[in-house]
């Protein structure tokens, strides 16, 4: 079946009971049980509910894996991941990294004993160094946020099954669209499903995706005891946008393309990143690993006081000025105050997450008003 295909009818079936085509929004806390501990396979609508299960059936799908576990949030779905370390556990993750991922990984659960690498990941040999005893689970991101790095994921995994490590991926920024991190060696795949999945800025919600039946066992208990788990209306909301996924994608890609080809020779640009340049680090790893390079990109002003950046920021009229990505509407961001606010500013200014850094997440819109647009607001 065709990845179109799956986004449409991949673990979905028509309602039993009436045949309506669309899967029912199961408002319920709980379930009627015909005896005792004896029920029709859902008991409490925080460890299930059939909203959710259809949505699960439909990511793991998208992801070609076997089991998927749907959180209320991305960091929820982070959360569970790193909840199967114990103290004394070490984490091999990449230095450009979501600035809420850095958050919990320092202010949460380093305080329970865990400690984390933060490495360049570019190069895939370079994780290999930081290899321990005590290593547990190497996590990366690929297109990083933000400066697009890219990482080999299978010279990772390879790293990982060496070493009997854990490797996750955080798969959001290329949707399972553009990349399968499981046919690539991983253990786990993490999406903040608000971004491209739901892609419509109406939804917040995560997944993990994978293929090992214990693995599954043991992040769906954390779900059910930490109980980190969507409403049934959020994943109907989810199930509907996931039904464009495709057609979404390629017109992100598109006007992706369009955009990063209009910026790289503007005279107020200093710097440019978007994997689909044959110049930018790891192109070629990234034309391996991805279908194709996504509408992701992320801009360095030239010359651009704070000051400055903040005004140009605010003067666009198509994109909007906010946090979050991958909807249908154009958005831009500026992450040293927003997503990225949590880094302190000498980490982040190590790995090129400077001021005048703005990052774009290019929607679905005609692209010659976003191009108009960017002509404006860089005039």
């Amino acid at each position: 079946m065709k990845f179109g295909t799956k986004a449409i009818h991949a673990g979905l079936e028509p309602d039993p009971t009436t045949g309506a085509i669309m899967t029912p929004i199961y408002q319920t806390s709980t379930y009627v049980q015909e005896s005792p501990g004896k029920n029709k396979g859902y008991g409490y609508a925080r460890g299930k509910n059939p909203t959710r299960v259809a949505l699960e059936h439909n990511i793991a799908a998208l992801e070609d894996g076997k089991h998927a576990i749907c959180f209320s949030s991305g960091m929820g779905a982070t959360d569970a991941v790193i909840k199967l370390l114990l103290p004394g556990d070490e984490v091999i993750t990449g230095d450009d990294l979501y600035g809420g991922s850095y958050r919990m990984f320092t202010k949460i659960f380093a305080n329970y004993g865990i400690k984390f690498h933060f490495i360049n990941m570019s190069d895939a040999a370079n994780i290999e160094k930081h290899v321990n005893e005590k290593t547990k689970l190497i996590w990366i991101e690929t297109p990083t946020n933000p400066t697009m790095q890219i990482v080999d994921i299978e010279a990772c995994a390879k790293i990982a099954k060496k070493h009997n490590l854990l490797l996750a991926v955080d798969n959001t920024f290329a949707s399972p669209y553009l990349q399968n991190p499981l046919a690539l060696g991983a253990d786990i795949v993490m999406h903040s499903v608000t971004k491209y999945l739901g892609g419509h800025s109406d939804v917040v919600m995560g997944a993990l995706v994978m293929n090992d039946d214990k693995l599954q066992e043991r992040l769906y208990f954390i779900l059910n005891s930490c109980g980190a788990n969507p409403g049934p209306m959020d994943c109907f909301l989810v199930l509907r946008g996931i039904k464009t996924l495709h057609i979404r994608m390629e017109r992100h890609c598109f006007n992706g393309r369009k955009i990063a080809e209009f910026l790289k020779t503007h005279p107020r640009i200093e710097k440019i990143y978007w994997p689909g340049f044959e110049d930018h680090p790891n192109h070629a790893i990234a034309k391996k690993q991805m279908k194709d390079f996504g509408g992701m990109i992320s801009i360095v002003l030239k010359n651009a006081s704070l000051d400055d950046t903040f005004k140009l920021a605010s003067s666009f009229k198509v994109f909007s000025l906010a946090e979050s990505l991958g909807g249908v509407e154009s958005l831009i961001n500026h992450p040293s105050t927003m997503t990225h606010a949590s880094i302190p500013k000498e980490e982040r200014e190590r790995v090129g997450v400077v001021d005048n850094l703005l990052r774009l997440s290019v929607g679905i819109e005609d692209v010659e008003d976003l191009i108009d647009d960017l002509k404006q607001a860089l005039g």
